[in-house]
């Protein structure tokens, strides 16, 4: 049965978040050394520990949750993902208004996340950057939602996507960001941006199948 998205699924997403940045947090570093400044997996651990510190208290609302969030990395995350995050937060919350989240409000948010990222950003797919996880995510997605599927299949599947767009950044030649000025050497190396992207959905996708496991129990 189709359960909707709720602010507790919302909190579970953000925690979730901050335990995959610090389990990965070491392979994002890695991965940021090869074409970066080598400190991505370092911003992103700080800014979602930063964001459950703030939301320790609870939130009202999906909306209030992904706002905090926002405001966090906007404040904590240094580079280039500070911003862009925080801005595909920001649209997230945005889009995000009501008491709950349905398979079509799951496409909306996603799609005002990579709305927020581009316009941020100036990049498109193709150009190894987090958007090469974002855009086939919400692709995904929309199919999932236009074929049925429930909100936690429809993240599921948006993972799915976010975590093959980020292994497809590897072949990639980077044209944007700070990997561009490697030229040919940014080949053969994953985005850490696309790849902290596909980890992020997959713990929403994750809190979302929790989410419905009590009312499959009952």
């Amino acid at each position: 049965m189709s359960k909707n998205l709720d602010t507790a699924w919302a909190l579970a997403w953000i925690r979730g978040a901050q335990e995959a940045m610090a389990e990965h947090r070491m392979e994002l570093i890695d991965l940021d050394r090869e074409i970066g400044d080598g400190d991505h997996g370092e911003n992103m651990d700080r800014g979602f520990k930063g964001a459950v510190q703030k939301l320790e208290g609870g939130a009202n609302s999906i909306q209030d949750v992904l706002k905090a969030v926002a405001q966090t990395l906007m404040a904590k995350v240094g580079g280039a993902a500070g911003p862009l995050y925080g801005t595909a937060f920001m649209r997230m919350a945005k889009a995000a208004a009501g008491d709950s989240l349905d398979s079509q409000g799951v496409v909306a948010m996603l799609a005002a996340g990579l709305e927020g990222i581009q316009a941020r950003g100036k990049a498109t797919t193709g150009e190894k950057t987090m958007v090469d996880a974002w855009a086939p995510a919400c692709e995904a997605a929309k199919a999932a939602a236009d074929g049925g599927a429930d909100p936690a299949a429809v993240l599921r599947a948006a993972a799915a996507a976010a975590a093959k767009g980020a292994a497809d950044t590897i072949p990639m030649l980077a044209t944007k960001g700070r990997a561009s000025y490697l030229g040919e050497r940014s080949i053969g190396h994953q985005d850490p941006g696309a790849t902290s992207t596909a980890y992020i959905l997959a713990v929403a996708a994750d809190a979302a199948e929790a989410n419905e496991a009590p009312e499959e129990a009952a």
